[in-house]
């Protein structure tokens, strides 16, 4: 998620269990422990791909933060001895687990058991979300203004706790409504990922892929019995197959679980992730290799430049969100001509 949503999640732990003894301290130190994990994209790790899939890795791993809040625990009662080790290793255990906790229902892929296993993601929550962060940020207003205020830190605990439990459904609702759609065009046995559009959790999108086709769907709680549209995207299966070998694609493939648009431009081969942004509009790009006639050069990845934002975005968006543009394709960010596919 977010820098401020950690940052107030953090706070509002902190406050629910340690606010009556250190008053506003405890906002302080559970929003500092709730960044102290994403201080891991300062590391350069040498390339753009590692720089990528490295991140929200040790730091955001388990088997790490739990040994380290004892650590931590222990300094901050030597610091403030009023509150009993016990109750900071509560504090600090809290918040410092539930970050990635909360990181792992994004797209974006948490290693929650780093060295083992690989990125986990449950695609539910888009990383900027206001319902959940706004009922945290309530409640910690409140706590500054008037502290303890432990019931308004714990309702917004269990408001935001709530949204993020519906998240799960509506995730689980969108994807069995569209199975059917894809079940009917042929594509039953591909891989499928389902998450809300930006913002929100009553449009989402759904990514659909084999090895020479991507579909994308979107569709919505206002979208009432109207008929799903499919977007296709063609795959470059070949041109995947070519820098199948280098390690810097595999570490891609392996991140992404495979959902990565490869493209020839010019002379460079580079991999796009699929999964986060819109179709024109998918914020990492890595350039892979180089090609000259049948030969291929790796290259050190490198990131091209973020697509510009689209000021048409936000109002196309909240159309389609509302019901009242009844198709999107995301490849135009446009509803489709004459009603037809995309």
């Amino acid at each position: 998620m977010d820098s401020i949503t950690q940052i107030a999640l953090g706070a509002s732990i902190a406050g629910a269990v340690a606010g009556k003894t250190l008053g506003r301290t405890a906002l302080l130190t559970g929003a500092a422990l709730g960044t102290l994990p994403d201080l891991d994209i300062l590391i350069d790790y040498g390339t753009a791909v590692a720089n990528f899939t490295q991140h929200r890795g040790f730091s955001h791993s388990l088997l790490v933060l739990a040994p380290l809040s004892l650590l931590i625990a222990w300094g901050l009662s030597r610091w403030q001895p009023q509150l009993p080790f016990r109750r900071w290793l509560t504090l600090v255990g809290l918040v410092l687990l539930t970050h990635p906790l909360l990181d792992t229902f994004t797209t974006y892929g948490t290693q929650l058991f780093w060295p083992f296993g690989g990125p986990l993601a449950i695609n539910s929550i888009f990383i900027i979300d206001p319902l959940y962060t706004l009922p945290l940020l309530l409640g910690c207003a409140y706590f500054l203004i008037r502290p303890p205020a432990a019931k308004a830190l714990a309702l917004g605990l269990l408001a935001s706790s709530l949204y993020l439990g519906w998240t799960v459904t509506a995730q689980y609702l969108i994807t069995e409504r569209v199975k059917p759609a894809l079940a009917a065009a042929g594509l039953n046995d591909t891989a499928l990922m389902v998450q809300p559009m930006p913002l929100n959790t009553v449009l989402w999108r759904a990514t659909a892929i084999n090895d020479d086709l991507r579909v994308e769907i979107v569709t919505g709680f206002f979208d009432g019995d109207s008929e799903i549209t499919l977007e296709p995207f063609p795959r470059n299966s070949e041109l995947a197959q070519s820098v199948s070998h280098l390690p810097e694609a595999q570490r891609l493939e392996w991140f992404t679980k495979g959902f990565l648009h490869y493209e020839l431009n010019g002379q460079k081969i580079t991999a796009t992730d699929i999964r986060l942004g819109i179709p024109g509009a998918h914020p990492f790009t890595f350039v892979l290799a180089e090609v000259d006639g049948a030969d291929l050069t790796p290259l050190p990845s490198g990131q091209l430049p973020r697509p510009a934002m689209n000021p048409a975005a936000l109002p196309i968006l909240w159309s389609r969100l509302t019901g009242r543009m009844p198709a999107l394709c995301l490849g135009t960010l446009s509803a489709p001509l004459n009603g037809g596919d995309c």
